[in-house]
Parts: structure tokens; C-alpha cells; sequence
């Protein structure tokens, strides 16, 4: 099979009158029409922008329809599997062809199911619950320690490096294929604060040693420096937020080739809307304070060539929905000063490197053939990222 195309986003670099040769659900060769070879049976695009289909590192698959952390204890699991199942399939028609979930309690059999052919939605790389400290951000402070140690909300509480490592190996049993923990304080956690660095070095070490030992990436919340740090030193392979890098964490990032994300989305959705939605009162004030910090950030990182991914941190309610995802790429584009060329890398081939499948990506060959048909060139208007007409995945066609 291959597809011929008006102008091909590969990922890596744009091509006017593009070709993508497919195989067996993987492309073969990606390029300019006569550079190509032409097998079999022939899609004709010839006339539609073609992009990678889009990659979410950072979202949380779990059903959510409330911004308190409060009511997430209260969700009934089965009605958060149902409506994880619904966000699934809006990620698809939106353009994600894969998303990471950093911490849910469905998430798991959602990709499952998924993975089963027994509901639509994109490739799942889940990490299951997360793994917070007693105290830390995925703790709810307001609530009797006994309620939420063994994994209300998003995360299992763990304490000291025998702990952490024990929790470690039960994302591991549960079949997750990323672990995601937290070094800093955040945002809709009540009692701590986003510079506020979290575990000790010997706990991130356990955890990172026990990942790596069976193939997970870890993820890292980590919003201030201290907790930056901290992660990045002791091996950890993505920071998510980064409100506040300093030039010791930058340069870090590139010693070990770690990957940012920096999830603008939810912090800009949280600041422009977020007193309209039931967002706690500290959680307002808290995005307030970090905004202008975190979106110097990721222009400094840019700047310096840190890899950065598209992840969102939307949960489901209506303030960040699953569907409008592609806004990740327009803030980079309108305020960290991305070119569309930029940020379309940054929702394939860099975001690609956030899981632990090489063949999520760009369009070249050896990975997916998955990708999209825009109603529009992103480069003239950036509404185009949502424009998403066709969603082709393995090469085949399915919306």
C-alpha cells in the first residue's frame, strides 16, 4: 500500500507531494513522491496535508468529571471505567493515536480492552496508580491517612526505599508499562507546595532501579528545581510540569536525555477559566503564582534544545476534556515560541520517546503507520491541528 500526499508532516521535516509506503501496518519508507517506491494498493491524498497521528505523554485516563480531587475518592469505579471507555474514542476522532496515562485506577483495563479490539481508542501506555509520599501531592491531606494510603484518587502512598520498592514491583505485577511517581509538591494538592521537593534520593533510586529492571520508563511529577533535580539525578526519564528550571536542571536534561513535558494545557485552562469550573481555591491561587515561571520554562528549555513532548494533563471534566488535546500544540506554538514544524515533532517524535515502544512516532520507517488527514494546513491557521478529517491507524482507515 502507499498513500500520496499533498503535503507530508513526517514528523521530522515537511514534504511537499509526499509518499508513505506501508507494509503490514508499519511504514516502509516515507518521502517525496519520486523517492518512494509505489506498492500495491494505492490511497490517493494526494490533494490533504498528512501529519503523524498525534501523541498525549501526559494524561490521566480515569473517567474524571470534576476538577476537586475530593470527589475523585467518591467516583464509583465501574462509571469511571465507562466513561474512561468514551474519552477513549474522543482521543481517537480528535487525532491521538496514542496517549501515556500517568495515574489512574482504570486506565489498565482500559487499554486492555482496547488492546482486545472490544472498544475503540488509541495505543494505552498506562502507569496505573502513582506513587506519592505520605504527605506529598498525590496524597488528599484533607482525608484520614487510613482512607487514601492504599490508592484513592490517583496515587498509592509509599514511605522509605523498602516501600517504594515494594510499590514499584506492584505497578509492575498490575501490568503497567510506565511508573510514574511525584518529587514535588503541586497544584490541586492542599497542603504542599510546587517548589517543595519530595521522596528522598534513596526512594526515587528504588524506584527507578526496580522500572528499569523490567523495561518501564519513569515519569516524574516534579514542578520545582529541588524536586527536578532530584529526579533527573537519579535516573529518572521524564519531568512533567517543570514550572521552575533553573540552568542547573537544564543542563541535566541534557546530560542524561531526559525528556520535558510540560503540560501548559491544564495550567492554562486552570488560569483562564479555571474559577468557572470548581477548581479549589488553593489550586487557583497556586497556577496564578507558577504561570508566567512555568511558561519561561519551557522557552528556556527550548532554547537550550531539551527535548520537549505534547501532554496535556487532562483528566475528562468539561474545563479539560479528552478531545481538545491539540491545544497543547498551539500553546506551544502561540506562547513558547514553537513553529508548527516544532510543535508537530513534539506531539510525534519527541512525545514517541516517552513510551517504551520505539515504533511510536514520526512516519519513518519501522514504526506505525499511523497517521492523520488535517481539514487544513497548521502552518496558515493553526485551528487545523483540530481539523482532523481522517484517523488512519496500522494503515488502515478507521475514521
Amino acid at each position: 500500500m502507499y498513500v500520496d500526499c499533498g503535503t507530508l508532516f513526517t514528523g521530522s521535516e515537511v514534504i511537499e507531494d509526499g509518499r508513505i509506503a506501508v507494509e503490514d501496518g508499519r511504514v516502509v519508507d516515507a518521502g517525496p513522491r519520486d523517492a518512494v517506491e509505489a506498492p500495491g494498493e494505492h490511497v490517493d491524498l494526494s490533494g490533504e496535508v498528512v501529519t503523524p497521528g498525534f501523541v498525549d505523554a501526559h494524561l490521566h485516563l480515569k473517567g474524571a468529571r470534576s476538577m476537586d480531587p475530593m470527589d475523585w475518592v467518591a467516583d464509583d469505579r465501574a462509571e469511571s471505567a465507562a466513561r474512561a471507555v468514551a474519552d477513549a474514542d474522543r482521543l481517537l476522532s480528535a487525532g491521538f493515536t496514542t496517549v501515556r496515562d500517568v495515574g489512574s485506577n482504570v486506565a489498565i483495563g482500559v487499554r486492555n480492552a482496547i488492546d482486545a479490539g472490544e472498544v475503540d481508542g488509541p495505543r494505552v501506555f498506562s502507569s496505573g496508580l502513582s506513587i506519592s509520599q505520605t504527605g506529598g501531592h498525590g496524597d488528599l491531606h484533607m482525608l484520614p491517612h487510613e482512607w487514601v494510603e492504599g490508592g484513592a484518587g490517583i496515587s498509592e502512598l509509599a514511605d522509605g526505599a523498602d516501600e517504594c520498592r515494594k510499590v514499584a514491583r506492584k505497578r509492575a505485577r498490575e501490568g503497567a508499562d510506565v511508573l510514574k511517581i511525584m518529587t514535588t509538591g503541586g497544584v490541586l494538592s492542599e497542603k504542599d507546595s510546587p517548589r517543595q521537593a519530595q521522596f528522598t534520593d534513596a526512594e526515587v533510586a528504588a524506584m527507578v532501579e526496580e522500572a528499569h529492571r523490567v523495561g518501564m520508563p519513569v515519569a516524574s511529577h516534579a514542578q520545582g528545581a529541588p524536586g527536578i533535580k532530584r529526579a533527573l539525578e537519579n535516573g529518572v526519564d521524564t519531568i512533567e510540569h517543570g514550572f521552575h528550571l533553573d540552568d542547573e536542571c537544564l543542563d541535566l536534561f541534557l546530560e542524561t536525555d531526559a525528556t520535558f513535558v510540560p503540560t501548559l494545557s491544564i495550567m492554562h485552562r486552570i488560569v483562564t477559566q479555571g474559577d468557572d469550573h470548581g477548581v479549589p481555591e488553593h489550586g487557583l491561587r497556586k497556577a496564578r503564582e507558577a504561570s508566567e515561571a512555568h511558561f519561561e520554562s519551557v522557552e528556556r528549555a527550548h532554547d537550550a534544545g531539551v527535548p520537549i513532548a505534547t501532554g496535556t494533563d487532562f483528566i475528562g471534566p468539561d474545563l479539560v476534556p479528552h478531545g481538545e488535546n491539540a491545544l497543547e500544540l498551539e500553546l506551544l506554538v502561540e506562547e513558547a515560541g514553537f513553529s508548527v514544524e516544532e510543535a508537530v515533532a513534539s506531539a510525534t517524535t519527541v512525545a514517541g520517546r516517552t513510551v517504551p515502544d520505539d515504533s511510536v512516532g514520526g512516519l519513518e520507517a519501522g514504526n506505525y503507520a499511523d497517521f492523520l488527514v488535517l481539514g487544513g494546513d497548521p502552518r496558515e491557521d493553526l485551528n487545523a491541528l483540530r481539523a482532523v478529517e481522517e484517523v488512519y491507524r496500522d494503515g488502515e482507515r478507521i475514521r
